[in-house]
């Protein structure tokens, strides 16, 4: 059983497979993203808390998802572009996942199985479900959907 998020490797929105190792000492906030979902606009807000926060060793990796109301229908290059044109999206990009099911990619069971949700659920719920990881790679907090990005700034400040 994976100890750290360090350990996977996941492909970039361009398909190039990148390990997770090179975020070793940052303190990461992965988030399932979609282009199509009320909480879209939380983009913005995910790319101001990177700006503000990277040079002091915040990562935000953003993994489209289609599992929710189909709302990332995209191929890799619509997502890429529409995250760019519409939310000037800086921060590293995946390809497009699945989140739940038999399917699921590695990371996300991991990041399931370390954060629970409400009640002690492992399913992600929606789009922009967002997990803080520490610098060590470990899971600390899963936050929910209608988390807006400025509500954790806090939480990463302390960890940075």
């Amino acid at each position: 059983m994976s100890q750290s998020i360090h350990e996977f490797s996941v492909n970039t929105i361009t398909g190039e497979q990148v390990s997770l190792s090179q975020y070793e000492g940052q303190v990461v906030l992965v988030v399932n993203t979609a282009s199509q979902c009320g909480f879209t606009k939380q983009y913005a807000g995910l790319e101001s808390l990177y700006k503000a926060h990277k040079d002091q060793g915040l990562a935000v990796l953003g993994f489209p998802c289609n599992q929710f109301g189909e709302q990332e229908k995209g191929d890799s290059d619509e997502i890429s572009q529409f995250c760019e044109l519409n939310f000037g999206v800086t921060f590293p990009l995946f390809e497009k996942i699945e989140v739940n099911g038999d399917n699921a990619a590695p990371l996300y069971n991991y990041l399931k199985d370390n954060a629970r949700g409400i009640l002690g659920s492992k399913r992600i719920k929606w789009n922009f479900t967002k997990f803080l990881v520490g610098k060590n790679g470990k899971v600390l907090k899963r936050y929910a959907p209608t988390t807006k990005p400025e509500a954790i700034a806090a939480d990463i400040e302390k960890l940075l």
